[in-house]
């Protein structure tokens, strides 16, 4: 503490040395001063100094540990794409506190708690990276962490205090009355436009998810600017697509992925997410726009210029994981401005940007129905004929996993589902989702090189298994009629039915969870919520006490006769049993290999350039089996010195991969799994690339280091 006091007193004179003093580049693929590079999203830089045939001798230039890692139960992350502005590194903990760097040395120049004065709770969620504003002299952080949006001064770590409430501003501005109680985060950075602040948000999956509205605020004052509304409003564009007033009570069609920003035109391009609740849409009948789709906004009024919807009212979360590749590519010998959108489903949407027509035919193919009652999945949806998708699109039989001791048993388990390739309806029976909830396609986003047109993807090969259960019949009677529905329809799609958590321990198990916290401390929980589980605070006090008694194993509490419960909990009458992949006891995935790909795709053609498989099971690679590829979370960059930088994978690894070929020139492993984009900057004339090593996911141990590299000096 008291080192971190003399940095915050000593802090104007030396970060004085970095920021303001440095010239600007007229090349903007010199600097990583935006989430993943630029506005335009490319994850591409033309530093060259680290290429092709040096990149071998590659060291550790610095380590910084940022504290605050879960290192008892590892389930905390850092998936921060940090940005780097005048010698200056911007980046996030585990715990979400704000912090600046000497680019060039890893030393802590300041660093900002935003829950000290009482704004939160201490946070384990996620942040995926920061943006940047300046004006003259001003220079300013603006980041997101719990329920609130922050400006900080870059030069200090202190807030703005004429910046809405002292410095920060509530999420639940602008999204309407009753939300007071209702959840709502932001992981992923939104756009700065001149001085607006464009941010979308994450909200729940579930029934209770609030309205996901883009939003700008004024970067001065943290005022609203404007505001889009996804579900459409009473005369809005859409309107039609959802039952009457479905904007009164159906939620998300959020923008959690990130955006990405024309400053030429004035037009942000903003992906959606799927309306709430995930997998179930008898309340929602109809095509749902604004859900599942990518907006063209005019950045400075968030009026609509053009829409294009990948998925009609989705019953599978297939919404879009990533920002849009805004690129430049030639057809039929002409340049055209377009945008490369990935998707979850392992296809590449390829659009014109002043239009949004797509640039490869794209087909309407019917799809099945669905046999949950009150559900009409809609008959058709939208596939691309180019370029081919980067992932497998149907698991069958024949593909089970024969590396697997347990191959009879995941075939007699897949013969018990229902499994027919892309938008196969959820079921009680239980439906193959390939490829799975985490794509295809993930947040990581893909890099593309703004001179060749060839978009790089990372991608998962992973099958889910997604079943569905009528919540009307999940409770027989007693205590069990009203905590168990409560359960499965606020708890369940996480920690699972049987209350057994997911099999990566990630949601933990609740079996036994009088011995490790008292009942109050669990009402404390539903209330507030912490890391990536949402507040529950909606639920009345009688729905608090009953969903306590369930988990407790008590009798139902009798409702007081001055409260009512507010209404039906199960306002959809399906939930599910939670997130589930379909895996052996060993954890390997279901489906041969690869379960985890690197693509290069010319998206001039639509033609694949290369795949290879990413990353690999040293305990496999020492039988003689080929590398067999790994289960991904974090985008790669592309440089011009003909590299690819990675991390994504389950081995804890970092790789440098030759942008021609797919081949691994260079590797070392992290000191815990790099979850995250990397960044590539020059302080001094030296190339630096680093990635936050967080670990966390997949059963991998948590750690709260970035790690830069650099040629010898």
């Amino acid at each position: 503490m008291y080192r971190a006091l003399v940095v915050l007193l000593c802090l104007p004179i030396p970060i004085a040395a970095y920021l303001g003093l440095y010239q600007p580049d007229d090349d903007p693929h010199r600097t990583w001063s935006s989430y993943q590079g630029d506005p335009h999203r490319s994850q591409y830089s033309s530093l060259d100094q680290i290429d092709r045939e040096n990149v071998h001798l590659l060291e550790m230039a610095w380590t910084y540990h940022a504290g605050g890692a879960d290192t008892v139960t590892h389930r905390s992350q850092i998936q921060c794409n940090p940005i780097i502005v005048e010698g200056v590194l911007f980046g996030t903990s585990p715990q979400i506190h704000l912090f600046a760097l000497d680019a060039a040395t890893g030393e802590e120049l300041w660093r900002f708690n935003p829950f000290a004065a009482g704004d939160g709770p201490t946070h384990l969620g996620v942040n995926r990276g920061v943006m940047y504003w300046e004006r003259g002299e001003e220079r300013r952080i603006l980041f997101t962490a719990g329920d609130r949006l922050y400006s900080v001064d870059a030069r200090t770590g202190r807030r703005e205090p004429d910046f809405g409430e002292d410095g920060s501003v509530d999420l639940r501005v602008g999204l309407g009355p009753d939300v007071d109680s209702l959840f709502i985060s932001a992981n992923t950075p939104g756009a700065v436009y001149e001085d607006l602040i464009i941010l979308g948000s994450r909200v729940s999956e579930l029934a209770d998810a609030a309205p996901g509205h883009i939003r700008a605020f004024d970067v001065d004052t943290g005022e609203l600017a404007w505001v889009f509304h996804t579900v459409p409003h009473p005369g809005e564009f859409g309107y039609e697509t959802w039952p009457e007033d479905a904007w009164t009570y159906v939620g998300g069609a959020n923008s959690w992925a990130g955006m990405s920003l024309d400053p030429e035109r004035g037009v942000l391009y903003v992906p959606t997410g799927s309306p709430s609740f995930d997998f179930y849409g008898g309340n929602r009948l109809g095509s749902n726009l604004f859900g599942n789709a990518l907006l063209a906004l005019d950045a400075a009024t968030g009026e609509r210029i053009w829409h294009y919807q990948f998925v009609h009212h989705d019953l599978w979360d297939r919404d879009p994981p990533a920002p849009p590749n805004l690129m430049r590519v030639t057809h039929d010998g002409e340049d055209i401005d377009a945008l490369a959108q990935i998707t979850k489903t392992g296809h590449v949407f390829l659009l014109d940007r002043d239009t949004g027509e797509p640039l490869f035919p794209v087909v309407e193919r019917p799809v099945p129905r669905s046999t949950l009652h009150g559900e009409e999945a809609w008959p058709t949806q939208p596939f691309p004929l180019k370029p081919a998708p980067f992932a497998r699109q149907f698991l069958s039989a024949n593909e089970i996993n024969t590396l697997s001791a347990d191959y009879d048993s995941l075939l007699q388990r897949f013969m018990s589902v229902r499994s027919g390739g892309q938008y196969q309806p959820p079921s009680t029976e239980g439906t193959v989702i390939f490829p799975g909830f985490d794509g295809g396609g993930e947040w990581g986003g893909a890099a593309h090189d703004p001179h060749s047109g060839i978009l790089y993807v990372n991608s998962n090969e992973m099958p889910w298994i997604l079943t569905m259960v009528d919540v009307a019949s999940a409770g027989a009677s007693g205590r069990e009629t009203g905590g168990v529905q409560l359960y499965a329809t606020a708890c369940g799609s996480c920690h699972g039915t049987d209350r057994r958590g997911d099999e990566t321990g990630y949601y933990p198990s609740l079996l036994g969870i009088d011995a490790r916290m008292s009942r109050d401390s669990v009402r404390r929980l539903i209330e507030t919520g912490r890391g990536i589980m949402p507040s529950f605070g909606h639920l009345t006090e009688f729905e608090k006490s009953q969903l306590v008694a369930y988990l407790f194993g008590d009798d139902t509490p009798a409702a007081p006769a001055q409260e009512e419960s507010a209404e039906e909990i199960p306002s959809i009458p399906f939930a599910h049993t939670g997130y589930h992949r379909f895996v052996d006891s060993e954890g390997l995935p279901a489906v041969e290999p690869p379960w985890g790909t690197l693509n290069a795709i010319d998206l001039n053609t639509g033609e694949h350039v290369w795949n290879v498989p990413l990353g690999e099971l040293p305990e496999l690679t020492a039988q003689g089996i080929p590398r067999t590829g790994l289960e991904n979370y974090g985008g790669p960059v592309a440089t011009a010195g003909g590299l690819l930088f990675i991390g994504a994978t389950r081995d804890e690894m970092f790789r440098a991969i030759d942008r021609d070929t797919g081949e691994v020139l260079w590797a070392t492993r992290l000191p815990a799994g790099g979850y995250a984009t990397p960044a590539t900057y020059e302080v001094a004339g030296r190339q630096y690339v680093v990635i936050a090593a967080g670990g966390g996911k997949m059963n991998t141990k948590s750690g709260d280091a970035y790690v830069a590299f650099a040629l010898p000096e």
